[in-house]
């Protein structure tokens, strides 16, 4: 693990953020046909360069790309990976309390690599905007694949490349060092892996129902821990990896409920990443007790929602923090929203005022507090 670096700050966001009309416009000129990839794609550098500005006037000191670009956070990064085939689907593979995403699946076809990756030129898009201010990629977790692949999948069939299934994590994680050092060459020096598995791990009723299916989700954590571990070896010391966990994002809804204790000793005691983005805005997170098995870790405490409009007191949110100190250095803690504002192209049910008022008042919160 390396040695802090500043990264994550004191006030920072997930990554995704509401795509302007423009945005929204632009792309279902293309699905019809009347807008080519290339009118696309530049309006998208020009909302991206906005956005850009907007996130700087706004205080923070890490921009994103506001994943601008994708329909979801996560099927565009790895339908794009070696081996892997987007895939039409009847329903969401999980069931969000609400609206539903619109259905879309990936499936394993082929060895996993990652190849002449696309999100490396979109990268580098956001850094010539970013200037001297740090450009942050966020990507899907090396467990999203194996998750959405063969855990929420009920007929998944290996191919047979992979019937000894220590052979799909190895190629994932060796993939995942290939996207690691690619951002780096790019010039990235602040990575975040998004992850809802570990959502779905601490939720007791989904344990439950994995558990019928023969699932060992202990057995299945410890995985994706070594996975991920051993993705981290590619990762250069200047680097910082961080890791975003979440219970589900779409249109203000989510999935998954339960505190971390399920999860925290093999996640917390035992990745090396560089600091733990963790949802904390409603009790469906539970208690802080699970921090005591954080390491040496940074961990930004997710205690903002970004699922709803309203302001969040100050002293409720000091008083939060002061509580997760108890059990972290306070010195290790930091704040941010919950989740992105757009986990995919709908967004979730605010505006983008009320998005930016959000932004402004973690770094007020966060400059009072430390």
């Amino acid at each position: 693990m390396s040695k802090y670096t500043g990264i994550p700050f004191r006030h920072d966001v997930v990554g995704s953020f509401l795509r302007p009309q423009a945005i929204h416009d632009a792309r279902r000129a293309f699905e019809a046909g009347t807008l080519t990839a290339e009118e696309l794609r530049a309006i998208e550098d020009r909302e991206i360069k906005a956005l850009v500005e907007k996130e700087k006037a706004n205080g923070l000191q890490a921009v994103t790309d506001g994943e601008f670009r994708r329909t979801y956070w996560h099927l565009d990064f790895l339908e794009l990976l070696q081996g892997v085939e987007h895939v039409k689907a009847e329903a969401w593979s999980v069931a969000f309390k609400g609206h539903q995403p619109k259905a879309a699946t990936i499936e394993i076809t082929d060895k996993i690599g990652f190849g002449d990756h696309p999100f490396v030129k979109d990268f580098e898009y956001l850094k010539s905007v970013a200037g001297d201010t740090v450009a942050k990629m966020t990507i899907p977790s090396p467990s999203m694949l194996h998750l959405i692949c063969c855990v929420r999948a009920e007929n998944y069939t290996p191919i047979e490349r992979y019937a000894n299934e220590d052979d799909l994590y190895r190629d994932i994680a060796l993939a995942y060092q290939e996207a690691i050092k690619a951002f780096y060459a790019a010039g990235c020096r602040y990575l975040q892996l998004d992850d809802t598995s570990w959502g779905e791990f601490c939720d007791l009723e989904k344990r439950k129902d994995y558990a019928a299916r023969g699932l060992d989700l202990n057995v299945i954590a410890q995985k994706y821990v070594d996975m991920i571990n051993l993705a981290l070896e590619a990762k250069p010391e200047d680097m910082t990896i961080t890791m975003h966990i979440c219970r589900g994002n779409f249109r203000s809804t989510w999935f998954s409920s339960g505190g971390y204790e399920t999860v925290a000793e093999v996640l917390f005691g035992g990745c090396n990443i560089d600091g733990f983005f963790l949802e904390y805005d409603s009790d469906r997170a539970g208690g802080f007790k699970p921090l005591a098995h954080i390491k040496d870790q940074q961990v930004v405490l997710g205690l903002v929602s970004s699922k709803l409009p309203e302001l969040e007191k100050f002293e409720d949110i000091e008083a939060r923090v002061n509580e997760a100190a108890l059990y972290v250095p306070k010195e290790q803690l930091h704040l941010s929203p919950q989740c992105g504002f757009a986990s995919t192209e709908e967004g979730n049910l605010l505006t983008e005022e009320e998005q930016w008022a959000k932004i402004r008042m973690i770094k007020e919160y966060a400059e009072k507090i430390w």
